[in-house]
């Protein structure tokens, strides 16, 4: 992309906050249709969200306030998974070759940190899943809906605006080692 540096930096967060829009769609519909096969809605998955700040209780009894506050968490939380890959893939450009691979394997490391450190640090207070087959469910639409969109906002970031290249020393004349 041609264009200032300032713009070019804007759209490749504007990329990677896409990515998180995109990822946080994805994941929402995903645990939304699971549960309403239980007869939950989504505003009680988004109050489950909330209960990270709140607390259980003041989450499911704060009505649609409460249910704000997780969407908002949660797509801010979404953002931030795509922009820590984007800057991650600035550092380890290998990332960015395999978006598919690397990505998977990204949504797995999501998970786990989610359900085995910011969920049980959180205000919801609840311990670590039960492994049982929807945990498993959960961990391949992290890997797919969550890693990969990450992975594959990243890729389109870097093609946007391209990381600076660092400068290199040009040789000192006379000087044979450099």
């Amino acid at each position: 992309m041609r264009g200032p540096p300032g713009v070019r930096s804007r759209a490749r967060y504007l990329c990677l906050i896409f990515g998180g829009l995109l990822a946080g769609t994805l994941d929402l519909i995903y645990i939304c249709s699971l549960w309403a096969a239980k007869g939950i809605g989504a505003m009680r998955i988004l109050q489950s969200v909330a209960a990270g700040w709140l607390g259980r209780e003041a989450a499911l009894a704060g009505g649609i306030a409460t249910a704000l506050l997780g969407l908002v968490s949660h797509y801010a939380i979404a953002i931030v998974m795509a922009c820590v890959y984007g800057l991650a893939s600035r550092r380890w450009p290998r990332l960015l070759r395999n978006p598919l691979r690397y990505g998977a394997l990204y949504g797995i490391a999501l998970y786990l940190a989610m359900n085995f450190v910011v969920v049980p640090l959180s205000a919801a207070g609840s311990g670590p899943p039960r492994w049982e087959w929807m945990q498993v469910s959960h961990l391949l639409a992290h890997m797919l809906l969550v890693g990969i969109p990450c992975a594959l906002a990243a890729r389109l970031a870097a093609r946007v605006a391209p990381a600076p290249q660092p400068a290199t020393a040009a040789p000192i004349a006379g000087n044979q080692d450099a």
